[in-house]
């Protein structure tokens, strides 16, 4: 059996299981140990407690579930809410200052989390009942929030980030402070399309502006001001290589945690139980992915389909933005279909000696990677962050959300573009404050 031959069925397999259900790691690694038996019988079996151990048993691979428990902190306790709330208080005479202070809200928690599902789910129970309460079409409701969810897997501290860093041996504080500009830059360009967005759907932004006395603008301050002090340190002992990105997610969850304990007086054992075992579950998931994403890739390398892609990739005889576009269609099918950490583990060391000959930088290529698996989670089939908003604006028709959510991923789009024509945008920051990369 030839490997292109081999690799279609093993990922029809893999589509087949993803159909009937099944989670993700399981899917992926039934689908690679089914290839693997049929490849060498059971003889291969001993490989894969090897195998998938290799996957995870890396040390960098602890800054994943601390900066997870950063984020579960944050979004089981009330400190999300107060976020919202200051910025709607402080944007609340700026034209459609609600749903820019949702996406804002997204931005920020962003950067706590560095999770897509949690920011969408933690900020829309607050603010889609908030928005479509003082008339806001649902769509622009639904829409704005699942879009600005996804800029949790950009904005750092991003769990995807460090998996590519991981994958492809590169600096992981390079690799965060390559993602701010941009992620600051489709920021604004998701709340210029909400603006646009709201006009065009008729709301009246001055009818419904309600009005904050300084003292409720400045009530909410002294709560929210330590988690972006927070976030400030973490990434500043990142940037100055103070601090390696294991310690610095450690030191970020602690002081996240007590921070939330002493300020919301959660002393009781329930309410921090529920945050650890939130963490424990999402970082058991994350883990269970990269495991069986690592046994993928050693089944698709033992049936040498990886070598195969790899060469005819290579081999195009073409222009390398031509090359460019084939890789992100490539990523932007794959996003619609599975996970962004499964997609990275099994793709990047493939795509990264192909990109890096090519003559494209590997973090800017790190941040277009990124945006790719960003409109995946609201792009259908799966979309995640489709599927959150479902869950907790269950009043708001499926339709609806999809519909809100599917121009945002034309700006994302366009935010490739604009990295394309002007690569500095992802790569300027990191080279001013660290140098060139070598």
């Amino acid at each position: 059996m030839s490997p292109t031959v081999a690799g279609l069925l093993l990922i029809a397999g893999l589509f087949v299981l993803l159909g009937t259900g099944m989670p993700i790691a399981f899917a992926l690694g039934l689908a690679a140990v089914t290839a693997l038996l049929l490849q060498g019988g059971f003889g291969m079996l001993y490989v894969l407690s090897e195998t998938m151990y290799a996957g995870i048993a890396n040390l960098a691979f602890v800054s994943i579930p601390m900066f997870v428990l950063m984020g579960a902190a944050v979004a089981s306790s009330p400190a999300g809410g107060d976020l919202y709330q200051a910025l709607d208080r402080w944007l609340n005479r700026v034209p459609g200052g609600l749903v820019l202070s949702n996406i804002g809200a997204c931005a920020i928690f962003a950067g706590m989390t560095g999770s897509s599902p949690a920011t969408a789910a933690a900020i829309g129970k607050m603010g889609i009942p908030e928005m479509t309460s003082r008339g806001y079409p649902s769509s622009v409701a639904a829409g704005s929030i699942a879009a600005g969810g996804t800029l949790g897997i950009l904005i750092p501290p991003s769990v995807t980030l460090i998996v590519y860093g991981i994958s492809t041996e590169t600096s992981i504080g390079r690799l965060f402070m390559a993602g701010v500009i941009p992620g600051l830059m489709l920021t604004a360009m998701f709340m210029a399309w909400a603006l646009i967005d709201c006009k065009r759907k008729g709301y009246d932004f001055a009818a419904q502006a309600i009005r904050y006395s300084l003292v409720e603008k400045f009530s909410n301050l002294p709560r929210v001001l330590p988690f972006l002090i927070i976030i400030a340190g973490t990434l500043y002992v990142l940037y100055g290589g103070i601090a390696t990105p294991s310690e610095a997610a450690g030191a970020g969850a602690f002081l996240t945690l007590a921070v939330i304990i002493v300020i919301y007086r959660l002393f009781k054992f329930r309410p921090v139980s529920t945050i650890f075992t939130t963490a424990m579950r999402e970082s058991v998931m994350i883990m269970m992915i990269l495991a069986a994403a690592e046994l993928f890739a050693f089944a698709l390398s033992s049936l040498f389909i990886t070598q195969t892609i790899a060469a005819a990739i290579a081999g195009m005889e073409v222009n390398r933005w031509v090359l460019m576009a084939v890789i992100n269609l490539f990523l932007l099918v794959a996003g619609m279909f599975l996970p962004p950490v499964a997609i990275i583990v099994m793709s990047a060391p493939l795509l990264f000696p192909i990109v890096t000959q090519a003559g494209f930088d590997p973090y800017w290529f790190a941040i277009v990677l990124t945006i790719n698996m960003e409109i995946g989670l609201i792009s259908p089939p799966i979309g995640l962050n489709l599927f959150v908003i479902n869950a907790i604006a269950p009043n708001i028709p499926t339709k609806e959300i999809l519909w809100g959510a599917l121009p945002y991923v034309l700006v994302m789009l366009l935010a490739i573009v604009i990295l394309c024509i002007f690569p500095g945008i992802a790569t300027w920051l990191p080279n001013q404050m660290l140098g060139a990369a070598l």
